[in-house]
């Protein structure tokens, strides 16, 4: 059986478009999933970066 040169231009426009709609909703849902990742602070010479990182370079000094 063959298929009419027409309706066979449907059916691969038709797919095409299906494709391109699935490819954005993963583009769409990827950013928004790295938008909801907390954002990592860069480590300041060597020392891990969070919360017991003093601002100050000098605060740590020895007891005399």
């Amino acid at each position: 059986m063959m298929m009419h040169s027409d309706l066979m231009l449907a059916l691969a426009n038709d797919r095409r478009r299906e494709l391109i709609a699935e490819a954005e909703r993963a583009h769409v849902l990827a950013s928004a999933l790295r938008a909801r990742r907390p954002k990592k602070d860069f480590a300041v010479r060597g020392q891990r970066a969070g919360s017991l990182v003093s601002p100050k370079p000098g605060a740590v000094v020895p007891a005399r």
